[in-house]
């Protein structure tokens, strides 16, 4: 059974530092491009980081700078390391990866999307 875990998180006041980890285990075929997103009650959830097996990223524009993602690929993880927060940085962190590299009946690529239970971060005053 394919499971993904976050951990890390927590409590910091503005302008502190936190980071938060992704593992995916079970067995699957390839990952494709692993990130992050967040969500806070009432609101979309939104993109904060990706990171493609190339090691290619992206982030969104309220965090560049601030937040950093990698990944290890021998270990099917991703991390986020997240520097001068602001209160506005706090939300529920979702993980997610892709599973790529298997095809369908009619030799479709295929993909499909694995998520995290999510892992609070809480940025205080």
């Amino acid at each position: 059974q394919v499971q993904v875990v976050e951990s890390g998180g927590g409590s910091v006041q503005v302008g502190g530092s936190l980071g938060v980890s992704c593992s995916v285990s079970g067995s699957i075929h390839s990952l494709g491009i692993m990130g992050w997103y967040r969500q806070g009650r009432g609101k979309r959830r939104e993109l904060v980081a990706t990171i493609g097996s190339d090691g290619a990223t992206r982030y969104a524009e309220a965090v560049r700078g601030r937040f950093t993602i990698s990944r290890d690929n021998a270990k099917k993880s991703v991390y986020l390391q997240m520097d001068s927060l602001k209160s506005e940085d706090t939300d529920v962190y979702y993980c997610k990866a892709e599973e790529v590299g298997y095809y369908n009946a009619y030799g479709a690529a295929k993909r499909d999307d694995l998520w995290g239970q999510g892992t609070q971060v809480t940025v205080s005053s």
